[in-house]
């Protein structure tokens, strides 16, 4: 089965509050449409660590990229190279971290903010640096890179909820209410994206505590959403782990790959 994907990982989404807030997307798990999946993030439950274990499939533990702070290229297959190895075309609109562990590190905003590169594992980028570097002006550049490029793969990674975490905490009406915007923004994009044939898994990499940080074991650190929209999906009940994501994708696109996946999850 090949179909192409978007990935929207919304960074630091708690699982409580990704079911209290988003009305449109709970709104579509009531009818059915989508179905919602609790997921254990890795540890540590920190920003870099998880976007390559995400990516990768591989434990923070086991890749080396441990805290925040370790800038270089992963050392593990990805979607991304996987894809581009196979004829696929990989876009991404994400914060720049994402370009330093797939494409190149250190990140330079001249030269890396705007990619258009067919032989790097991101082919076609808008990455960004700023935390509060507004959500719907990020799904704005990916929705220009999804209708100039049309990428198989599409990965879309917003920060603004994480933000309003570090600055309000869980338990702040800020918080909640950055999680209520992308589930507005979500709103205006994800019927076309499944009328124009992708599947599209919405999850977090960590969640968040009420000292405006993650990085622990609690179970507010830990418990993400994982919302999955598509026909290709089985929509059945699944144990669905955070080490599952980036072999289900590789699934999804049809790619041959040994990444771990969730066969549950697939029609």
């Amino acid at each position: 089965m090949s179909n192409k994907v978007i990935l929207v990982v919304l960074d630091g989404l708690n699982y409580q509050v990704a079911r209290d807030c988003m009305g449109y997307l709970n709104g579509l798990l009531e009818q059915q449409r989508l179905t919602l999946y609790p997921l254990q993030c890795e540890l540590p439950s920190m920003s870099r660590p998880l976007y390559e274990c995400i990516i990768t499939g591989v434990r923070p533990v086991d890749s080396g990229i441990v805290n925040n702070h370790i800038v270089r290229l992963s050392h593990h297959d990805s979607i991304f190279s996987l894809a581009t190895a196979q004829g696929k075309v990989t876009a991404a609109a994400a914060y720049h971290w994402m370009s330093e562990l797939y494409n190149r590190a250190p990140y330079d905003a001249v030269r890396d903010r705007f990619t258009d590169d067919k032989s790097l594992n991101i082919q076609h980028g808008c990455f960004y640096h700023w935390d509060h570097y507004p959500d719907e002006a990020l799904f704005l550049d990916a929705e220009q890179l999804r209708r100039r490029h049309q990428p198989d793969f599409l990965l879309i990674h917003p920060m603004n909820i994480d933000d309003a975490g570090h600055k309000h905490g869980l338990d702040s009406r800020q918080y909640r209410n950055s999680a209520r915007v992308a589930d507005i923004i979500l709103s205006n994009y994800i019927p076309q994206w499944l009328a124009d044939g992708y599947q599209v898994i919405v999850t977090s990499d960590h969640g968040m505590n009420n000292d405006q940080s993650h990085g622990g074991i609690l179970q507010e650190e830990r418990e993400v959403p994982m919302f999955v929209l598509g026909d290709a999906f089985s929509h059945r009940p699944a144990a669905v782990k955070q080490t599952d994501i980036c072999g289900t994708v590789c699934q999804l696109l049809g790619l041959e790959h040994d990444k771990a996946y969730t066969q549950e999850l697939l029609a």
